[in-house]
């Protein structure tokens, strides 16, 4: 199934406190050859993050000024950005941040919803133990065709719905999966479908199982 955060996430992490100058953050951010690093604060809790696109802002510069129009929200949020000198102006906060026990769907659709780079990993009390990439999550598509096999065929089947493999026709190719054969229930053959869509590195699901009913 699709795994944790935790499987995926790196450590140790390298951070700097909302005081951290620009400066700072970009040579600290370059040694470790991450994509952002995690704000905490005197506690160690994580407050945020500083991504690259964030740093990059001061080196785009200001965009060229538009006589006439009036100033929008974003332009402001991107002035903003060209002046800030520290980790605290520079920061993404809550949006940035993911559970440990998350799924790396989870982590997909947040980084997706919030355009991030990048999560901090925190545990239950928001101290952080990793960070998480765009790069960590497509990661997990590099499975092969035969270890997804495996775990369609052994963890979903056998494991998870006790369901007789030799009665299903499962293919994978580039990570699509194909799933025929007929189900005892119409609810059992929707269920393994769904199922398998959550394995990590799975493409897409090609359900060809037989229904008793035309629905699917």
């Amino acid at each position: 199934m699709s795994g944790t955060i935790r499987d995926f996430m790196t450590t140790p992490v390298v951070t700097v406190r909302q005081n951290t100058p620009f400066k700072v953050i970009v040579s600290r951010t370059l040694a470790a050859r991450v994509g952002a690093v995690p704000v905490i604060d005197d506690a160690g809790l994580v407050i945020g993050i500083v991504s690259a696109h964030d740093l990059l802002a001061r080196k785009a510069g200001p965009a060229r000024p538009r006589p006439m129009l009036p100033t929008s929200l974003r332009h402001r949020h991107q002035q903003a950005e060209m002046t800030a000198t520290t980790a605290g102006q520079l920061m993404t906060s809550r949006a940035a941040m993911i559970r440990a026990d998350a799924t790396t769907q989870d982590a997909a659709r947040l980084m997706y919803r919030h355009r991030a780079a990048s999560l901090a990993v925190v545990d239950p009390h928001g101290r952080l133990i990793g960070i998480i990439s765009q790069d960590d999550i497509l990661s997990t598509f590099n499975r092969s065709d035969q270890s997804i096999h495996h775990e369609v065929v052994a963890d979903v089947m056998v494991h998870d719905f006790a369901v007789n493999p030799q009665v299903f026709t499962v293919t994978v190719r580039q990570g699509i999966v194909t799933l025929a054969g007929r189900p005892e229930t119409d609810q059992v053959g929707h269920g393994l479908a769904a199922a398998v869509r959550h394995i990590d590195g799975v493409v897409a699901v090609r359900d060809h199982l037989s229904y008793k009913t035309s629905a699917r």
